[in-house]
């Protein structure tokens, strides 16, 4: 990587710095050859950028569609900056005049902050690790191949012991310039439909040796580990090949893109969103969960 490449990818960072710190980013699909010609206000913000961070040829940045919001005047769009196979993606602010580019997120100071989220997550027919009827619930999208998803499990293996009061609900978010985590997720969902706590055991094992999987021995890995911890052979492999566990997997991930989930891990603790890894972060937000409670008690 040569230092101006280097040097482009610390501005995408700064740039997006609110939304990607400590995750792994998702990769943003290129713009279609089909869409629409940009509008004046999108010219403006992508020329503005550019001068900004001085984003040359060879840094492609394309300013989305805009869309209107709930606030008169405010106009929302999805910016994606791509540099060689780095890509990077985020929502922005405009006002309807072209003169005011805002990023960051817009909250209803009348509302809920966690209530939307809350409503949205679809937990259903998700592995559950730990008490089914506890007051505190960890949703958490994550990506097998995601080296930060794996800091993350080794965080919680330490951290939820100490806390009884949280389930954990995990979501299938699998990253699409990732080369197996596709395949670990529909493993996943197989040892889940097969039985329900053996997906926590092949959980273990593939961040446990995340290090040794490639795209070459992802599918052999996975058959071994599903021997390991006592899965039918014939019905895991029947299951792998069926259009019903990838189907699970693509609707987990749906999930994710609805709540705007970009990076992995996110995870949500009684719909309040943590993104990566960090264990004081993930602790702050259960201890404030079980004081709210204790409060609401009294």
């Amino acid at each position: 990587m040569n230092t101006l490449t280097k040097r482009c990818l610390a501005a995408v960072s700064c740039l997006f710095a609110a939304s990607t710190l400590f995750a792994q980013q998702t990769k943003s699909p290129a713009p279609s050859a089909t869409s629409n010609p940009p509008t004046p206000i999108q010219k403006s913000v992508e020329a503005y950028l550019r001068n900004l961070y001085a984003f040359g040829p060879d840094v492609q940045v394309t300013v989305g569609p805009l869309k209107e919001t709930s606030i008169p005047g405010l106009m929302a769009t999805d910016i994606t900056v791509k540099v060689e196979d780095n890509v990077q993606a985020v929502q922005f602010y405009v006002s309807k005049d072209g003169k005011y580019l805002l990023r960051g997120e817009l909250s209803d100071l009348t509302k809920d902050p966690t209530a939307e989220n809350r409503a949205k997550l679809q937990i259903k027919d998700a592995p559950v690790w730990g008490d089914p009827k506890a007051s505190i619930t960890m949703v958490e999208f994550s990506d097998f191949e995601c080296p930060v998803c794996r800091s993350l499990h080794d965080v919680l293996h330490g951290l939820l012991e100490n806390y009884p009061q949280v389930r954990l609900v995990f979501k299938d978010f699998p990253l699409e310039q990732h080369t197996w985590a596709r395949t670990a997720a529909i493993a996943g969902r197989c040892a889940y439909n097969q039985d329900p706590k053996a997906f926590w055991k092949l959980y273990d094992l593939i961040y446990d040796n995340q290090d040794v999987i490639s795209p070459e021995n992802s599918y052999a890995k996975l058959t071994d580990y599903a021997s390991q911890i006592g899965l039918n052979p014939d019905t895991f492999k029947t299951c792998r090949a069926s259009p019903e566990a990838a189907a699970a997997v693509d609707a987990s991930r749906a999930n994710g893109l609805a709540l705007q989930v970009s990076s992995t891990p996110t995870i949500f603790i009684n719909g309040r969103r943590i993104v990566g890894a960090d264990p004081h972060l993930v602790e702050q937000n259960i201890k404030y969960e079980l004081d709210q409670q204790k409060t609401a008690k009294h």
